[in-house]
Formats: structure tokens, C-alpha cells, sequence
């Protein structure tokens, strides 16, 4: 019995030291911007408010976007979001955010079916023979960059970079945990 509690205990010990090496990794990971240049950046989707406006956490990755191609990072962006429950595609909404804020329609794809993100990265890909792109930078939350890297790379796609924006919430408590898992699960 004593056996069995101690090999728990290692267990446990274990599994904590794992989550929170894996924890700081996609935070550092994620909040380190290497200032690199590519065709494209991703902007991932995020909720679109009941009025149609973007959330603080959208608008901060639109932003972040959108400093990509002011600054000469990206040539192109391609926003990627679903139907949200609040009836709005959210690539669309944040289309009509880059559009008011001078963006060129020509250098803006939407993608309207990224339910997920590897939905997101499965459509972006698709997209490679006609866009031309050989590299890109992933946008969204520290906490997702590593994760949405790695899937890229799944595909065979090795020339991905990422930014986050600096805005954070307690909620990513949550999410940094639920990134965790995801991470593993695919």
C-alpha cells in the first residue's frame, strides 16, 4: 500500500512538472514575437458582439493585423472565423475592420468556414497555390500560437511564425489549460 502511494505521489509530482514546463513554454512561445517578415499574416477569429462589433479580444488581434501590414511584415492578410451564435460571420466583420481602417479589399481573404483552428489552418493551406505564399505569421492569443504552429507544421508547412497581442484576461487561466490538452489531443 505505502508502494502505491509513493508511485502516485511520483505520478502526480510528474504530471504537475509537466503541465507547468508545457504552461511557461507556450506562454514564452507565445508572447515572443520574433519580428519576422512573411507573405501572409492568419488573423484568427474570435466572438463578434450581439451589435456587430468585434470583441476587445478581436479587436486586439485585428489590430495586431493590422500592424503587421502598416509596419511591411505582410503583404496579405487572411482573416479566419465561423458563424458565430450571435448570427455574424466573424470573417466579414473583421474584413469590414481592416477595410475602415485603409487596408485595400485586394490584399484581405476572408475565410468564413474557420469553425476551429484546424479548420483555420486547413483552409489557409488551401489557399497556398493561389496566394503564393511560402511563409506566414499566425495571430491570436499567446496561449493558442504554439498549438496553432505545431498544426501547420502537421501539414508539412514549416515556414510559420506568430504575434500575439498584448491584451490579456482571466479567462486565460482557463484557456492556457485547455491549450494544454488540445495541444496533445490534436
Amino acid at each position: 500500500m505505502k508502494n502505491r502511494k509513493q508511485a502516485f505521489k511520483i505520478f502526480i509530482t510528474i504530471l504537475f512538472l509537466w503541465l507547468c514546463g508545457h504552461l511557461i513554454y507556450i506562454t514564452i512561445d507565445g508572447l515572443t514575437d520574433k519580428n519576422k517578415h512573411a507573405d501572409i499574416a492568419v488573423v484568427l477569429g474570435n466572438t463578434v458582439n450581439e451589435d456587430g462589433t468585434l470583441s476587445k479580444r478581436l479587436e486586439k488581434r485585428m489590430e495586431c493585423g493590422l500592424n503587421l501590414y502598416r509596419s511591411g511584415r505582410v503583404k496579405k492578410i487572411v482573416v479566419s472565423g465561423g458563424l458565430g451564435k450571435e448570427g455574424f460571420y466573424e470573417g466579414n466583420k473583421m474584413k469590414e475592420y481592416l477595410i475602415k481602417n485603409k487596408v485595400p479589399d485586394s490584399v484581405i481573404i476572408v475565410d468564413n468556414f474557420g469553425n476551429n483552428t484546424l479548420a483555420t489552418v486547413n483552409n489557409t493551406l488551401k489557399l497556398k497555390d493561389s496566394l503564393h505564399f511560402q511563409s506566414l505569421i499566425v495571430v491570436s492569443q499567446y496561449f493558442h500560437l504554439t498549438r496553432t504552429k505545431m498544426l501547420f507544421r502537421k501539414q508539412n508547412f514549416k515556414n510559420v511564425s506568430s504575434v500575439s497581442p498584448q491584451y490579456f484576461e482571466l479567462r486565460d487561466i482557463y484557456s492556457l489549460l485547455r491549450e494544454f490538452v488540445a495541444y496533445y489531443i490534436g
